[in-house]
């Protein structure tokens, strides 16, 4: 009977190592195909060389977000997306990685560890007009899951875990330089929901909305002001607020290509005030690529 269920063991794992390798070979087929039409579309398109894949690196003193300090010190965010040739469709990840640290308490120690900020994001865009898009991002910060003595799990979007959650949003441009936007939370949750009396909880479906505008430009230089609000239809509380729907993000972003030898680098200040947690702070962002 060992004998039997030693074979037995052994055959289960060669027909799972089996499947695995052919749903390797599967999405490496997938990737293959779609890689090589993507290399097909490398064409000359209106004077311009069509590029399928972009990449991008910013340097920043801190990362905001929405109103709130993501994480309160230095910064490097990359990116890597796929356009397609007519410039509708995006699809992409961002990462965000921290050179400095912040405190999180165990939750079973109560003693404080100190963890790095990271976030692997995933967005896509659609661009019905040069007015109209809709975007979706799913935000999976995982800063400090580890530490704090929680199970990580990339893909998981459990509403108490404090991470991962998705949002939708869509914007229309009123004029070339103003853009209205609205964005809601509609899975995970990640701390977007209110505690009843009787210990359930309720999702906030948080609304964001913002106007901005930019509202100055000479030469390589431009200054865009912003106001953003948050709300929810269900419960006090929301994602950005503890009591109520408030203004949570004021402020104006110069920017500024600075010439060095012969290359122009993109440097953005941004001040930015928000009124629920009476914070003001000053962001400043490099692109290097």
């Amino acid at each position: 009977m060992k004998t039997q269920s030693k074979f037995r063991d052994v055959n289960c794992l060669g027909v799972e190592k089996t499947r695995s390798i052919k749903r390797m070979l599967a999405c490496l087929g997938f990737v293959m195909l779609w890689s090589m039409n993507v290399v097909s579309a490398q064409e000359e398109q209106g004077g311009h060389e069509y590029s399928a894949f972009r990449i991008g690196a910013h340097l920043k003193n801190m990362h905001l977000w929405h109103g709130s300090v993501v994480h309160p010190g230095a910064v490097i965010a990359t990116s890597l997306e796929y356009n397609s040739r007519d410039s509708k469709f995006t699809f992409g990840l961002w990462v965000g990685a921290s050179f400095s640290t912040i405190d999180v308490e165990h939750k079973n120690t109560g003693e404080n560890q100190s963890a790095y900020y990271k976030e692997l994001s995933i967005y896509t865009k659609y661009r019905f007009s040069d007015r109209f898009f809709v975007e979706a991002v799913s935000h999976n910060n995982y800063t400090g899951v580890e530490e704090r003595g929680d199970a990580l799990h990339y893909f998981s979007y459990d509403k108490t875990q404090g991470y991962n959650f998705v949002d939708v949003g869509f914007g229309y441009h009123l004029t070339p330089n103003t853009l209205l936007y609205l964005a809601t939370i509609v899975g995970g949750g990640s701390g977007d929901y209110e505690v009843q009396e009787d210990g359930g909880l309720i999702s906030s479906w948080t609304h964001y909305f913002e106007v901005s505008s930019k509202i100055w430009k000479h030469q390589n230089s431009s200054l865009s002001v912003f106001v953003g609000g948050a709300w929810s239809f269900i419960t006090d509380k929301t994602f950005y607020t503890e009591d109520a729907g408030n203004i949570v993000n004021v402020g104006a972003t110069f920017s500024k290509d600075v010439s060095i030898i012969n290359y122009k680098l993109p440097v953005e200040v941004t001040a930015m005030w928000n009124p629920e947690q009476e914070k003001a702070v000053l962001q400043f962002a490099v692109t290097i690529l």
